[in-house]
């Protein structure tokens, strides 16, 4: 069950996705994190940010709207909260580094690398940030902020991508030559909903990111694109994964490795599920291994 992201080995091509398991640490102490390959911390910025006011949660069936802004306390103390227990979780740790300039993405990922992350994934396509910038959405951009981090650390990068581009393709091609070593497809979706009962929208803001099942056929059609027209990027395939046969189906669509994200809120334990469904899945299609399944769809 082990797999391969480029030139990162993973015991499981399970991924924690970031943003779902917090700091890693409180999700580590309930749920039997050896059944992941990695798990991504949440998304830290180089100053604290607040975040977004409530409410910014909500349920969107068969999914949910978040709008939480990234609050975070700024790599500092991040850092000084949490480089100390990073080692002891009894999984590979990667950083989330988000800003709002190629600089600042640079900064954090250093800080995240002094704190011991194994890898670094540039969080360019949170689509709920106040300013509405959305560095995924440009390939110039994107490129430069890779760039930026890849020159910052000495560990593997990956791109966080978003399902609202509309040439996904591009971007990341954009991301892998500025040295991205992997891309993770993808981020939510911008999405939107009203509660009733009120007249308002369920959010804060408005709109916010959609993510949960319904999310899986967009990430899909991303990951199949991108393994298509960039056969050598790894991916991280990510979105609306809540069983065995999901990852499979991304494994077939071209990822190396599937992120686990929503599905954490309603099941934080559901990674030793997914896994065993899996394994069983692979077994029932004639598969020895979660890497003879991949690129299968292609």
């Amino acid at each position: 069950m082990t797999a391969q992201l480029g030139s990162v080995a993973l015991r499981s091509p399970l991924i924690a996705a970031s943003g779902t398991v917090g700091s890693v640490a409180e999700w580590a102490s309930v749920a039997d994190v050896s059944h992941y390959g990695a798990a991504v911390a949440k998304s830290v910025s180089a100053q604290p940010w607040p975040g977004r006011p409530a409410p910014r949660l909500a349920p969107a069936f068969p999914g949910m709207l978040n709008g939480i802004g990234i609050q975070n306390p700024g790599i500092e103390q991040w850092a000084e909260d949490h480089a100390g227990e990073i080692g002891g979780l009894g999984v590979p740790v990667w950083g989330s580094a988000v800003g709002e300039s190629a600089a600042e993405f640079g900064l954090v990922a250093k800080g995240l690398e002094q704190a011991g992350v194994a890898a670094i994934e540039v969080n360019l396509s949170c689509p709920n940030l106040d300013n509405g910038r959305i560095f995924a959405l440009d390939a110039d951009r994107s490129a430069e902020v890779v760039s930026e981090v890849a020159s910052s650390v000495g560990l593997p990068v990956g791109a966080k991508l978003s399902p609202n581009s509309e040439d996904i393709a591009r971007i990341g091609a954009a991301c892998i030559e500025a040295g991205a070593d992997f891309l993770t497809l993808t981020n939510t979706a911008t999405g939107f909903g009203v509660d009733i009962e009120t007249g308002r929208p369920k959010l804060s803001a408005g709109t916010g990111g959609y993510s949960g099942p319904g999310l899986k056929a967009i990430s899909l059609r991303c990951v199949y694109e991108v393994a298509i027209a960039i056969p050598r990027a790894p991916i991280v395939g990510c979105g609306g994964v809540t069983t065995g046969d999901d990852v499979i189906e991304y494994l077939m669509a071209g990822a190396s490795a599937v992120g686990l994200g929503t599905v954490h809120l309603a099941e934080p334990k559901s990674g030793r599920r997914i896994a065993r469904e899996m394994a069983a899945g692979l077994k029932r299609l004639g598969y020895r291994s979660a890497h003879a399944a991949y690129r299968r769809a292609l």
